[in-house]
């Protein structure tokens, strides 16, 4: 129950910061600010990990992981969801985005060899709808496929794959320091990108008000620096398909957070894609399976 409870706290955490980096790249460069507020976190993480004693050289067959999650989870996901979300519709990225518990699974079952029971498989397509009911509901529908959704799809395609290579690394490398190592590894790669891109554009941090800031420090200590410490040691627990149907709660506490710091509308139909999303979880994460597994045994002994 801790892990469940830990994953959604995460999602909540995760939700509200694409509120928050609305606001940040309204006022700064997306992916020099993106760069930025990435190697904040991974400072942030090593501070933590010294702390609890988890700071140690890694090996170089952990070096590998350690460089294939940072070009794929921090690099190219962020670099291509930045230009995605950019040329396309906010129904169309956030549809593929919620697909991307669906596409770790299959991943999962391709190179991990991992196949969901029946139960599972019908949560991650029940997510799947509420994430499409969510996203739809209000919106002007699906524009037409172009570039900006190859993008987004190629942003969730490598976090997807990010979540394989945390899984194998997990078996000698603490995915809380794995995560430190990517962070500022990909930050750094990701600091030359936005510098060549946005050349110039470091100077508009100085004209920034102070609200930007602070959210520029929410996001980069409780976001991304504890919320992605907490994900990945939760796929070195539980596994890459379980932790992965978490992601479709991303959807709806996006538009909670919408509403809190936007001051957009949640409408009835968010909250039964919703229900379905919860359902799917449930099922998903194996939360249902297991819940079912003690009645059985419960009956056995009685």
């Amino acid at each position: 129950m801790r892990i469940y409870l830990a994953l959604t706290a995460v999602m909540v955490l995760w939700g509200f910061n694409v509120s928050i980096i609305k606001l940040l790249v309204e006022y700064l460069p997306p992916v020099t600010i993106t760069a930025f507020r990435i190697m904040t976190a991974g400072v942030v993480v090593f501070i933590i990990l010294g702390f609890m004693g988890l700071i140690r050289r890694p090996t170089l067959r952990e070096s590998g992981f350690i460089v294939a999650g940072s070009l794929l989870s921090v690099v190219a996901h962020h670099y291509f969801i930045a230009l995605g979300l950019e040329r396309t519709t906010a129904a169309n990225g956030g549809l593929i985005l919620g697909l991307g518990p669906l596409l770790t699974a299959f991943l999962a079952m391709a190179i991990l060899r991992q196949t969901p029971s029946v139960l599972r498989s019908i949560g991650f397509l029940l997510g799947a709808a509420g994430v499409s009911i969510t996203v739809l509901t209000g919106s002007e529908g699906l524009a037409g496929m172009g570039l900006g959704d190859l993008y987004v799809f190629l942003s969730i395609l490598s976090q997807a794959l990010s979540f394989i290579v945390i899984s194998k690394a997990a078996r000698t490398l603490d995915p809380r320091l794995l995560t430190g190592y990517m962070l500022i590894i990909g930050s750094s790669i990701l600091l030359l990108i936005g510098l060549r891109l946005e050349p110039g554009r470091i100077t508009e941090f100085g004209d920034a008000p102070w609200f930007i800031w602070f959210a520029f420090i929410v996001s980069a200590i409780f976001a991304t620096a504890v919320g992605h410490m907490t994900y990945n040691h939760m796929i070195g627990k539980v596994g890459v398909t379980e932790t992965a149907i978490f992601l479709n709660l991303n959807t709806f506490f996006s538009l909670v957070g919408a509403a809190v710091i936007l001051g957009e509308d949640l409408l009835p139909a968010h909250f039964a894609g919703f229900i379905f999303i919860v359902t799917g979880v449930l099922l998903g994460s194996g939360a249902a399976e297991e819940l079912l597994r003690r009645r059985r045994r419960a009956g056995v002994k009685h």
